[in-house]
């Protein structure tokens, strides 16, 4: 397993799209909503497209909900912790 601090770290682009397909989800379902770059950059509009939301969160990455755990080609998020047993 590897260790990647998103905010020392960022996810690329392409990183951060495969990571949501791994995870069944859209880039609002991995937001912390509560950060400041969310209000600041208007993330709640639904009109932004996916692409816009993705660009945003790489170029914040405090807005990406972790820890990610990768593993046994599945994801999922680490919290609850135990939520991460499932893919081990």
């Amino acid at each position: 397993m590897k260790i990647i601090e998103y905010l020392k770290q960022p996810p690329s682009t392409a990183e951060l799209e495969h990571i949501l397909d791994k995870l069944g989800m859209e880039p609002r379902q991995l937001m912390r909503k509560q950060e400041a770059p969310y209000k600041a950059n208007n993330l709640a509009d639904t009109q932004l497209d996916k692409a816009t939301l993705i660009r945003i969160m790489v170029e914040n990455p405090i807005l990406i909900e972790r820890p990610i755990v990768l593993a046994n080609g599945k994801a999922a998020i680490g919290r609850p912790p135990e939520a991460v047993l499932a893919i081990l």
